[in-house]
């Protein structure tokens, strides 16, 4: 009996010893359970490219180019941004009579969410925003631009649809200019490398658009491959157009709409 009682004793002060654990334990867990995550995210980046190409087009005329940004985003979907760049293009088209631009600087926000499981869709709002106290060349406007998009997702490939609100990239009176543009976005598992194909369609609206010997209206390409290196993404992009020569400047660097490779390399933080 002996044997049984001591026995007993010392599993019911485990037992003991478990409950206060447990008891200890316990508000550590319900404290944790009752602090739930933040709804907002804010990241940043920084990048460097040997040339930054918009739509198919050079906007440093081939030159290097240091960007960076900022986003918000809240869990329900909404979010908020800028980011900037630096650029040449504006007087370098002679679209400038007076002064400088050598700053872009774009703020958005929207809203994306996912549908269906594998869908997803975004609508927002952009200005491109060209920062300069400069006065625009004769028949050529401001190069301050505004877009609302649409894009709608399904896995790896995106469809999106950009209308300009008003004056366009310096045109004046080209209210309704939209590009369209299928984008594939391509991971490849445990390895950091994602692959990626994009076709776009720039088309200009309105009679100065018209009236340009050349028109603006192009188709864009691209092919691109990248890898994340620990927090550094690495890329490697070819792109090309079927652009007139209304994007060939040969007095200022010559024809931005060219294929062209560029190497980029991005942090995000």
């Amino acid at each position: 009996m002996k044997t049984n009682k001591a026995s007993f004793g010392k599993a019911e002060k485990m037992l003991l010893n478990s409950l206060v654990l447990a008891a200890l334990a316990a508000p550590g867990v319900a404290m944790a359970a009752d602090t739930p995550a933040s709804p907002h995210t804010i990241t940043a980046n920084i990048g460097f490219t040997t040339d930054y190409i918009f739509r198919g087009i050079s906007q440093t005329s081939t030159n290097p180019a240091l960007q960076g940004g900022i986003d918000y985003i809240r869990s329900s979907g909404l979010y908020a941004g800028i980011w900037g760049s630096n650029v040449s293009w504006v007087a370098d088209s002679g679209a400038v009579a007076t002064g400088s631009v050598t700053m872009e600087l774009d703020t958005y926000f929207g809203f994306r969410n996912s549908f269906a499981e594998d869908f997803t869709y975004d609508i927002g709002f952009i200005r491109y925003n060209y920062l300069g106290s400069y006065t625009a060349a004769g028949g050529f406007a401001k190069a301050d631009t505004d877009e609302i998009y649409g894009a709608i997702g399904y896995k790896w490939i995106t469809a999106k649809y950009s209308y300009g609100l008003g004056q366009f990239l310096t045109v004046p009176g080209a209210s309704g200019t939209s590009y369209f543009e299928i984008n594939a976005s391509v991971p490849v598992a445990d390895t950091g490398i994602t692959f990626g194909a994009h076709i776009g369609k720039q088309k200009y609206k309105g009679a100065t658009a018209a009236a340009f010997a050349n028109t603006p209206t192009y188709t864009d390409y691209k092919l691109s491959a990248s890898k994340d290196f620990g927090g550094y993404v690495v890329g490697l992009a070819y792109t090309d157009t079927n652009a007139s020569p209304f994007y060939t400047y040969p007095a200022f660097g010559g024809d931005w709409g060219k294929g062209t490779a560029a190497l980029s390399v991005t942090r995000s933080f």
